[in-house]
């Protein structure tokens, strides 16, 4: 069943969240960031899916999904374009890391303006440089879009010495694990990879979408395989496929990248 001891906050309401919540001191929480056209959620079974696994992997109770489809229903309006933020902690309680013995989960609600910039990196794509700031090996937390975001901090406080729209971002076995805030895939011969996330990163939403509509193979990816690809893309759920004009001296024409992703959606719904 559900978890009954539930609490939704919406940002527009006059609510504070609690100093004892375990999501402000210990990260214990996750979240999702889902775009919103004309007042519908996008991908929102992928997000629901994510926020289902995510509870079940940290070991979360239920979600009580009704309450919060009815408030997420309130709270997103008819604006053309804009960003839902879901946000959920394990709320009070526990001596220290220690789990409270009843969880009362927090659900932070939030809706933003849509980035500015994104649909002219769609068109233009995106440069790409190699971030200093590699990902730790965590097996346990792979994948899920957890709040203990630190790392990601780190790597968009070192990008601003860096002259690029984006990085690429290694674990400690310099495999390509993923963008700063997006998913990395390329196209070779045809073909559709993007890099395992067994043991760090984040397995987004709009990956998740793609890999139901073409074969992706998922495999350790070094810098060198992207850039002998035929395309490469960032992606993720509110910027959809961006494509990558450059990875470090490496150019991309992202008209051709935009044509061979559009070819290879259009040959397997044909099928």
């Amino acid at each position: 069943m559900p978890n009954k001891m539930q609490t939704i906050i919406a940002a527009d309401q006059n609510s504070t969240l609690s100093t004892r919540d375990r999501g402000l001191n210990y990260g214990d929480g996750f979240f999702t960031t889902a775009k919103v056209v004309d007042g519908q959620v996008q991908y929102w079974a992928y997000h629901k899916a994510r926020l289902i696994e995510c509870a079940q992997r940290l070991g979360f109770p239920e979600l009580d999904f009704n309450s919060l489809e009815n408030q997420i229903a309130l709270h997103i309006n008819a604006a053309p374009l804009n960003v839902l933020k879901i946000l959920v902690t394990r709320g009070e309680g526990g001596r220290g890391y220690g789990l409270p013995s009843e969880c009362n989960v927090t659900i932070l609600l939030s809706v933003l303006d849509y980035p500015s910039n994104y649909e002219a990196l769609t068109k233009k794509g995106v440069n790409l440089e190699i971030s200093p700031i590699k990902l730790a090996a965590q097996p346990y937390l792979a994948g899920l879009k957890t709040l203990n975001r630190l790392e990601q901090v780190l790597i968009k406080k070192a990008m601003q010495t860096q002259n690029c729209d984006d990085v690429l971002v290694l674990d400690y076995n310099n495999n390509v694990i993923e963008a700063s805030a997006a998913n990395i895939f390329a196209i070779k011969n045809k073909c559709v990879f993007t890099p395992l996330l067994d043991e760090c990163g984040i397995k987004g939403v709009y990956l998740q979408s793609l890999c139901d509509k073409l074969p992706v193979e998922f495999k350790r990816v070094k810098v060198e395989d992207l850039t002998q690809a035929d395309a490469v893309f960032v992606c993720n759920s509110l910027m959809g496929a961006v494509p990558v004009k450059s990875i470090e001296q490496q150019v991309f024409n992202t008209d051709d990248s935009h044509a061979l992703l559009t070819k290879l959606l259009a040959k397997e719904a044909e099928c």
